[in-house]
């Protein structure tokens, strides 16, 4: 909002055509929701058929990073897990 010289309280009807253009202009070169996830899914699939240690761990949905694996396993691959079709 800053970057647009935008108040905080500002309604969207309030809003100059200008002002609108720059916004989604501003906003489509950003990546956001479904293109994050694709990234991060693309990301993972680069991993697993390139055949890094990285990559075998996500598709033996085990942790990643290094996390123990003896008494932590069970919460690691609750908590980490990405959606992965």
């Amino acid at each position: 909002m800053s970057k647009f010289y935008l108040h905080d309280t500002i309604r969207v009807g309030e809003l100059s055509q200008n002002q609108v253009l720059d916004l989604t202009a501003h906003l489509d070169s950003m990546k956001i929701e479904n293109h994050l996830r694709r990234q991060i899914n693309q990301d993972i699939q680069r991993l697993r058929d390139t055949g890094t240690y990285r990559g075998r761990r996500h598709a033996m949905n085990l942790p990643v990073r290094g996390q123990n694996t003896r008494s932590q396993i069970k919460n690691a691959r609750f908590f980490n897990r990405v959606e992965r079709h």
